[in-house]
């Protein structure tokens, strides 16, 4: 599932705009980018998508353990899962490493 919702080009920009939310998302006028996260609205005027397809993304992404969301009144925030993601990077790396053993 997860690499399902990295191999969309815009679902990986946007978690890679979300690393880094004072430098890609700094016109956000309601909630704190780093403990609320980034409003579905300002996401959606970045990558210029509808916000249904944006909220569809973002739910891909959250399904997938890659953010979390947050409602502040009738809006809704994103940030990254740190850990999620971490965990994910450790099974890669645990799956992936196990071919390190063999020789050529």
């Amino acid at each position: 599932m997860i690499l399902k919702a990295l191999a969309n080009p815009i679902r990986l920009q946007i978690l890679n705009w979300l690393r880094e939310p004072h430098r890609y998302f700094s016109d956000q006028e309601v909630g704190d980018l780093d403990a609320d996260g980034v409003c579905v609205s300002v996401i959606q005027r970045r990558v210029n998508l509808s916000q249904s397809t944006v909220s569809q993304y973002l739910t891909e992404l959250q399904r997938a353990g890659l953010v979390q969301s947050k409602r502040i009144g009738q809006w809704t925030y994103y940030r990254r899962d740190e850990a999620g993601i971490r965990r994910f990077l450790d099974e890669l790396e645990r799956v992936i490493g196990q071919g390190e053993e063999r020789t050529s």
